[in-house]
């Protein structure tokens, strides 16, 4: 307590100062004469006294954040190393609601004032073109084009060439869907190792041709089948350049509902199989198919030292405009950028499709004529009803004019005489005859145009990469350097329509089980990648590694790769086939199975006390899983641990690198139960009835939920013991309200129990930090009142069900097309509502026919009792044409504005437009969406994938399945039939804005300052960012999405094993890291021999942006940034940084050679990846 207070005293003290001095320098600012009589102007003398006095203020403001810093960890390390006394037990008041006492831990907020200018925004110059604001301006009014029906009529001179050629590149290329209407493994079969056989042989017949390849999933397989000349044939093929691999992922991914975990991990995988067998680093993405485009794409192939990218589908109006403005290429930069660092070249194709008819040019009739596949006799023809003719001698000039008014007109629309001509389509030169209809007719087209100087043309097959050198050696650039003139681009291309109002929004949603497994998995696999790297580190440095499974390696290379195809645009988007889709789940689970082993086994060992016990055994494992699946469409069942006369232990493993406070519960046997932890120490718990429906409770199982911290990336212990501890195993009360309905109470004599069949009256739930009132009625959410606050926030949530159209086109697996506006969810009979209270957390369900809606609160100090815990349980099996959406109504005037997050890496503001269609304003959202005013931010995190909108002010809606009975008409071929019970889970987090009372404060008087400067030498000039161009969510709100996103693992000792006293809580740190740092991976490299490790390991580190404006302090979690630091060399506890080089994302390019010095510093929202050996 002393040491509290004196803490406090010297906090306090720091603060008046810096108070002080900026006191100081207002006065000054404002009684300055010299200043009045310049009228406004300052005297260069006064300006550099002035910006001198600003910078030693900031570096004053530094100096206390670091000494604050030194006292937080001392203090910190004392608390935690003090034998204090034992918790405190929670309590029952009068008023009927429990207390839990606070803990004898302080806590920190210690946050950089440098460290919250970055979410001010303001440094760099504005783009030319901002896509919220481009949608904002665009009148979408779809006007027929003409022959390019979505667009316009295209004029030229003939002589626009006469100074400079006209550069053709055409891009042979086949688009392999790793999963669609066949599975993977069927496509493989029947058509994939066709054509890449075929691509061996024919590519070897001319080197004038050449091939673009993007699926490494499907290489890889082909390549495992192939020997060891055909081998030799490929790498001389991408050595000469007649074969390239574009992007290298391991699919082409779907950018709206993928994580970026997961894109940096099938992008890594990809690169890294690359260069191992073909030793080949790619250079251009190619991204012909996705369903609209994620700004983090761009970023992430800058970093992994891609220089130019390809996209397709945008929407048919903006394609129009940005043609129409030559916009079609761009540099795409990140919206926090000041210095250009994340821009990379993209060119957007102008036209409806990637296949050949909307490829050479503005009119498919003609196009589809030079589809040479096509000729008559084949299985495919032209819509247009003219077939193709095969070149001769005596069609050739006719043909070739033909082709070059279509390639005139496309490069019309383009800034630069370079163009590029993609050739192929799904599945294509599968078979020998395709490759020769297409390489020889193409050819006599190329011979004819290269013979004829007076045409201006040079034509020739090219690869994606041939065609951007080209383009920047016309513009005199460097490779991925901008060319004079053209455009700078931020935002992303969300949401897609090909046609009329077709959005695809549908697949935001479709699906969600699956989108919520890949999720699962994703957490699974990180935390299995660390405790992997981790466990066989300390195995070498202790001479064990020869008795440990390394060779889980093998199932965490089948788990990325698994996590990986899923990533593919027509898996992660629910748009297969059900069959493929059946597939994709049994994948999903046999990794999801896996991994849980490499999880077990590493935390076994690290959690052994004496490491020379440690013996594995496959057949005996020392560790249960925490749960278990009977099918890939099956909700997981928890694992119920038996409790007899002997004690049993619980491993818990925290996937956060911050050190965790959070709720663990755990299923038992018998409801007498103690808790004791590592030290043996007696906890207090809450003890529950365990519930198969809303009345009916599991015989023999009980819920006991104990509130544990958890060293960072580490493993906790807990003791579990038969037998009653009155003061301590604390039990829940129940209320069921039965509205009417003649239902069959389970009853149990250790909980008490009241039913009230017919209240309607509303309720609330309170903790420490807010009182949540509900409707008696709908037992769903109604407001929120802060402890500290009189007025309650209305927070209305409700349920709605939308229809599809009657009309032609309907909703499908793809495409939103909604019968109007949602209607409300109308029961059959009205819902059962449980209510449970306990000293640890209380919780709401309502039971409905297709809903069960759960809210809990946690009633805990810090991150887990800021947040509503929300879990939808979703069944519409029975629903035909229907959707079913969760609804957020509250008083925030949020002005047509919302934000969303892209791929979990980034926030983008959307505006509601109500020129759109009610189906065009949904957009994805991977893990959050919020709405704001000058008051209150309201965000809904979440577990999974889903489509979200804000239709009204102070609106949130999100949908959570559809069931769809037809086609969209997209190439499916099926509706959405295959629904499963679905849990959908997310947080609710409501936070106040604060005014002055957060370092931001003094950022934004540092601003000030500066804007008094240098705005009279300035102020014509500097362009600043659009103040709605960027948003950041809170450290509260990152830390809250963690939570949900990785929960803690808890890993019972198999009943066989007695350890006594042999384990120990495993802390890998040697201190939490800064809490706007997440620790993303740190994966195991392979050794050169295909299934092994080697003793290297790749760590990938992100510095997450955050906003300092809303209320954080007082809060009761721990929090601490450091300016962008690491010392990586202290950070891992026993073990030592023996070798660190930071390399490019993907590890293919070093980035400076490997130093001494083990301080590495990040840039905020910069992901860095260091190539590591801890010994």
């Amino acid at each position: 307590m002393k040491l509290k207070k004196q803490v406090t005293v010297c906090g306090a003290a720091i603060f008046c100062v810096a108070v002080f001095s900026l006191y100081l320098m207002l006065d000054r600012v404002q009684h300055d004469p010299t200043r009045h009589q310049n009228g406004g102007n300052f005297p260069r003398s006064q300006i550099s006294v002035l910006q001198n006095r600003i910078e030693q203020l900031e570096q004053l403001l530094e100096e206390n954040h670091e000494i604050i810093s030194h006292i937080k960890d001392s203090v910190l390390e004392l608390t935690a190393n003090a034998e204090g006394p034992p918790a405190m037990l929670p309590y029952y008041t009068v008023n009927g609601s429990w207390v839990v006492p606070p803990e004898p831990r302080p806590s920190f907020f210690s946050i950089s004032p440098q460290d919250c200018q970055f979410a001010l925004g303001g440094r760099g110059q504005k783009p030319e073109l901002q896509m919220l604001t481009v949608s904002e301006e665009l009148p979408f009014d779809n006007v027929d084009g003409g022959v390019w029906r979505q667009g316009f009529d295209i004029s030229y001179d003939p002589h626009d060439w006469d100074a400079e050629d006209l550069q053709v590149f055409v891009v042979p290329h086949s688009h392999n869907d790793p999963g669609w209407i066949k599975t993977f493994d069927k496509y493989y079969t029947e058509q994939t190792q066709h054509i890449l056989n075929s691509m061996v042989s024919k590519l070897q017949e001319d080197p004038r041709r050449r091939f673009l390849w993007a699926e490494v999933s499907f290489f890889a397989k082909w390549w495992d089948n192939i020997n060891v000349q055909k081998r030799a044939a490929v790498r001389r093929l991408v050595g000469n350049g007649q074969l390239e691999i574009a992007t290298g992922g391991w699919v082409m991914p779907d950018e709206a509902n993928s994580h970026y975990f997961a894109l940096i991990d099938q992008l890594i995988e990809g690169h890294q199989w690359l260069e191992r067998n073909l030793g080949a680093t790619p250079r251009s993405g190619w991204a012909v198919d996705p369903f609209g485009y994620s700004s983090t794409m761009p970023y992430l192939l800058r970093r992994a030292n891609l220089t130019s990218m390809l996209i397709q589908r945008v929407h048919y109006a903006i394609k129009k405009h940005f043609a129409a403005t030559h916009s079609l290429e761009f540099m795409w930069r990140q919206t926090w950028d000041s210095d250009s660092s994340t821009d990379i070249f993209c060119h957007m194709m102008p036209f409806y499709s990637y296949d050949v008819p909307h490829t050479c040019g503005p009119d498919p009739k003609i196009c589809c004529q030079f589809d040479f596949k096509r000729l008559p006799g084949g299985r495919i023809n032209c819509p247009w009803k003219v077939p193709p003719r095969a070149i001769t001698e005596a069609n050739v000039a006719e043909r070739a004019a033909l082709l070059l008014d279509q390639y005139r007109k496309k490069s019309q629309l383009f800034r630069s005489n370079v163009l590029l001509v993609p050739l192929g389509d799904d599945f294509r030169y599968d078979k020998p005859q395709e490759w020769d209809a297409q390489f020889f007719n193409y050819q006599r087209l190329f011979d004819f145009f290269n013979s004829r100087p007076n045409l201006h043309v040079q034509a020739q097959f090219g690869t994606l990469s041939d065609y951007f050198d080209a383009l920047y050696k016309r513009t005199g650039v460097e490779p991925g350097a901008r060319p004079p003139g053209f455009p700078v681009l931020s935002g992303d291309f969300f949401s897609y329509a090909d046609r009329e109002d077709h959005y695809w929004t549908g697949y935001y949603t479709s699906r969600p089980f699956y989108k919520s497994l890949d999720r699962v998995l994703e957490a699974h696999l990180r935390g299995a990648e660390v405790l992997y790297s981790l466990a066989a580190a300390h195995a070498r440095r202790s001479g064990l590694a020869g008795r440990y499974p390394l060779s889980d390696f093998t199932l965490l290379t089948e788990a990325r790769r698994t996590l990986g195809l899923f990533q593919h645009h027509d898996a992660i988007t629910g748009t297969a086939k059900e069959a493929v889709v059946v597939d994709y789940g049994v994948r999903l689970l046999r990794s999801l199975v896996n991994l849980k082993q490499v999880i077990i086994h590493a935390a076994h060992y690290l959690v052994l006390g004496d490491k020379e016990t440690y013996h594995f055994d496959p057949e005996a494992p020392f560790l249960q899983v925490d749960d278990t699946r009977l099918s890939h469409d099956a909700l997981p069942e928890r694992t119920v641990i038996q409790l007899d006369s002997s004690p049993r232990f619980v491993v818990l493993f925290n996937p956060l690198e911050q050190e965790r406070f959070s709720m663990v519960s755990l299923l038992v046997n018998s409801p007498r139960v103690r808790v004791l932890s590592e030290e043996g120490q007696p906890l207090a718990v809450q003890i529950s009835a365990h519930w198969s429906s809303a009345t009916e409770a599991v015989p023999d199982v009980y819920q006991v939920s104990v509130p544990v911290r958890l060293p960072a990336l580490g493993l906790g212990v807990l003791q579990l013991q038969l037998g009653l501890d009155g003061h301590r195993t604390l039990p829940s009360s129940v209320r069921i309200y039965l509205h009417g309905r003649q239902l069959s109470v389970s009853r149990h004599e250790a909980f008490p129990l009241r039913v009230i069949d017919s209240g309607t009256s509303d309720f609330a739930l309170s903790n420490r930090y807010m009182q949540v009132w509900f409707s008696g009625l709908t037992g769903l959410l109604k407001s929120i009142r802060r402890v500290d606050e009189e007025h309650e926030q209305q927070v209305d949530m409700q349920v709605l069900v939308y229809g599809t159209r009657t009309s032609k086109d309907k909703s499908g697996a793809y495409l939103f097309l909604p019968d109007g506006e949602a209607k409300p969810y109308v029961p059959k009979e009205p819902p059962v509502l449980r209510v449970t209270e306990g000293p640890f957390f209380s919780e709401v369900v309502a039971y409905y026919e297709h809903i069960h809606q759960a809210v809990r609160l946690y009633n805990l100090p810090g991150v887990e009792g800021l947040s509503l815990d929300i879990s939808s349980l979703v069944d519409i099996r029975d629903y035909v044409n229907k959707e079913l959406a969760l609804h957020i109504h509250t008083d925030i005037d949020s002005q047509g504005i919302f934000f969303t997050d892209l791929n979990g890496f980034q926030v983008q503001p959307r505006r509601y437009l109500k020129k759109l269609p009610l189906q065009a304003n949904f957009y994805p959202m991977p893990v959050m969406a919020y709405i704001q005013d000058a008051q209150k931010r309201l965000t809904l995190h979440t577990a999974q994938a889903l489509g979200v909108s804000s239709l009204k002010d102070g609106q949130l809606e999100v949908i959570l399945d559809r069931r769809l009975m037809q086609d969209d008409n997209r190439g499916l071929g099926q509706g959405l039939k295959d629904n499963k019970r679905t849990c959908n889970r997310f947080r609710l987090l409501l936070e106040r804005r604060t005014v002055g009372s957060e370092p931001d404060f003094f950022s934004k008087l540092a601003a000030m300052f500066r804007g008094l400067i240098f705005h009279s030498s300035r102020s014509g000039n500097r362009e600043v960012q659009d103040s709605h161009s960027t948003s950041y969510p809170s450290l509260l709100s990152h830390l809250t999405s963690m939570y949900l996103n990785a929960p803690a693992l808890a890993l019972p000792v198999a009943r066989m094993q007695l350890p006594g006293p042999g384990l120990r809580s495993f802390h890998p740190l040697a201190s939490s890291l800064p809490c706007d740092f997440h620790l993303l991976n740190l994966r195991t490299l392979q050794a050169e021999e295909d299934t092994l490790p080697s003793a290297e390991t790749a760590l990938i580190l992100h510095r997450k942006g955050f906003d300092c404006g809303l209320e954080a302090k007082n809060l009761g979690f721990n929090c601490t940034t450091s300016q962008g630091k690491v010392a990586l060399g202290s950070l891992f506890h026993g073990l030592d940084v023996v070798f660190l080089q930071p390399t490019s994302l993907t590890l293919l390019y070093p980035l400076a050679s490997p130093s001494n010095s083990t301080d590495v510093y990040l840039e905020p929202m910069e992901i860095a990846t260091f190539r590591l050996r801890l010994g």
